[in-house]
């Protein structure tokens, strides 16, 4: 008998029985049939199989926003400076002053959106100090260059920032890359009128305005139509300390009356910092002391999550129970959004506010052997690249709730996808699996039954889980497999359809400490097998502690 049972759904139904809001969990089919001893009622294994996905069309959980494979990026260590941005006079490849091999990797990768300045950096950050000419613009001490270790660490843009970088840079970054702009206004230490008018300075007509004028002097005079604006950033904590009662005051003051210039902003609030589901509800009862109408410019809430990291903390020493124990850390953000949903949902009875999750990944120890001036810079492993398919599948199992979400970091920090230091540069195994979800983009999100056996020693961690997508007659499914020894067997069937071809994706190694270094760049890679005996169902075989993308081409 199988152990374990994951059902990819719309986990939890909100109904309304005489004014009382009621979260339903729902009880999975096959988990209801093998508790009650109906196990013989259940659908048969193959005698090859011993794992099981039932894919159900027809039963839609909502589109899968490109938004949810954002990024972000941050003036904190070698993010911006030297990873980013390294001038237009570098020796190193770039276009306008931005890393070439940044900009090529992002469109392959078709990243929808990127967060800027950041982040507790955001915090403590005039807008006005990174436009003008750049030989002009003043130097500040960095938010983060307390930090014992930067303290350390030699004196540079890492710890007195130059303002080489600002909002005519990042906006230029952005157009290149493809992606769309994502700003974080400063709450804490300026003022709304601030805030208004850097959205004149990005989005004003063209010669309409002073702002739009000195934009042009910058080297852009049409707009930059900047669409999604941070209304402040961990407003719990370094972003003014705030009460959710307060934050709400601050918030309804920075949003009103804003110029739109043709575009209605899409404004984010700042959400809870993990499972403080006191935020969410303070700060929405707050915001609607006014009436449901003052939630209406709402477009997003944004939650921060990081799982973290285990033991000593250093990213590629951890032992097997260490590499348990972060996925079911990842695996937390299933119950995050279900509950921060449930939450929103007493008061935005009709769920128009969606999640954002803006920071989320793993969060390890800084290798000092990359720089020492870069904070949290280390290289990522295959357990960090499990936890992106944890989540990223976990984002796309509630595309209804989920609109945008961003990983921290995009370079040289934290879970990033890039390491570079001068000339050289290497993508990081957490690259690999956005290449492969991108397939997920724009989709359309379906339920999909996952049951399988439980890895030995892994402290309750399930067997497989994931998401599929659909377009058209192409089905997308992504499937992670945490167990560090044993393959899954696997039958894959597909309700009522029937699969003409396969494509697998597979990112796995022999070592769950592999990773790419400056050194070994292609140590940890993607494979592709074509050569798949197709059948309905399915049978495959999900390779230990991997990330799998089966594209399944359907009648």
């Amino acid at each position: 008998m199988l152990h374990d049972t994951r059902a990819v759904l719309n986990s939890s139904v909100v109904s309304n029985v005489s004014g009382v809001t009621i979260a339903r969990q729902m009880l999975d089919r096959r988990q209801f049939l093998f508790s009650s001893g109906l196990a013989l009622l259940a659908p048969r294994l193959s005698s090859a199989a011993s794992a099981r996905i039932e894919i159900l069309p027809d039963e839609t959980i909502g589109t899968i926003s490109p938004a949810i494979y954002g990024h972000f990026t941050e003036h904190l260590g070698g993010c911006i400076y030297d990873g980013l941005w390294v001038g237009e006079g570098s020796k190193v490849p770039n276009v306008g002053g931005v890393r070439k091999a940044l900009i090529d990797h992002l469109k392959q990768i078709k990243a929808p959106v990127i967060r800027w300045p950041g982040g507790c950096f955001a915090d403590s950050y005039n807008w006005r100090d990174g436009v003008g000419p750049r030989a002009q613009r003043p130097r500040h001490t960095n938010f983060w260059a307390n930090n014992e270790y930067l303290q350390k660490a030699p004196n540079g843009p890492q710890k007195y920032d130059p303002n080489q970088f600002g909002t005519n840079e990042f906006a230029r970054f952005c157009k290149l890359a493809g992606a769309e702009p994502y700003l974080a206004g400063n709450v804490r230490s300026l003022t709304a009128r601030d805030f208004y008018e850097w959205i004149e300075y990005c989005n004003s007509p063209r010669d309409t305005t002073s702002l739009a004028r000195l934009r042009s002097e910058g080297g852009d005079p049409e707009p930059f139509n900047v669409r999604y604006w941070g209304v402040g950033n961990e407003s719990w904590g370094c972003g003014g300390n705030f009460t959710p009662d307060e934050y709400a005051v601050e918030f309804r003051r920075f949003i009103t009356w804003v110029p739109e210039f043709g575009m209605r902003p899409s404004f984010i609030a700042s959400g809870p910092n993990g499972a403080d589901y006191g935020w969410t509800r303070g700060f929405l009862q707050k915001v609607a002391e006014k009436g449901s109408r003052a939630l209406q410019p709402i477009w997003g809430l944004a939650a921060h999550y990081y799982c973290g990291t285990t033991g000593a903390g250093v990213a590629n020493e951890f032992t097997d129970a260490e590499w348990y124990e972060l996925l079911r850390k990842a695996d937390r953000m299933e119950t995050l959004i279900t509950n921060h949903w449930q939450a929103m949902g007493e008061v935005d009875h009709d769920h128009r506010i969606k999640l954002v999750v803006d920071e989320w990944g793993a969060w390890h120890h800084t290798d000092p052997t990359i720089d020492p001036s870069y904070l949290w810079a280390y290289f990522p492993t295959m357990r960090d690249a499990l936890v992106s398919g944890i989540t990223l599948d976990t984002f796309n199992r509630h595309a209804e709730k989920v609109a945008m979400a961003n990983a921290a970091q995009l370079i040289n920090n934290i879970h990033t996808s890039f390491l570079a230091r001068e000339d050289k540069f290497t993508v990081t195994p957490v690259f690999h699996v956005f290449s492969m979800y991108a397939a997920h983009q724009g989709n359309t999100a379906l339920r999909a039954e996952f049951s399988s056996s439980r890895p030995s020693s892994s402290g309750g961690m399930w067997g497989l889980a994931g998401s599929c997508s659909l377009k058209g007659k192409q089905a997308v499914l992504t499937v992670v497999n945490p167990d560090i020894h044993n393959p899954q067997e696997t039958e894959i069937d597909i309700r009522g359809a029937r699969i003409n071809d396969c494509k697998a994706i597979v990112l796995a190694a022999t070592d769950i400490h592999a990773r790419n270094t400056f050194d070994q760049p292609n140590a940890v890679q993607p494979t592709t097998d074509s050569n798949i005996r197709t059948a309905s169902p399915l049978i495959y075989r999900f390779a230990p502690a991997s990330v799998t993308r089966l594209d399944l081409e359907l009648a």
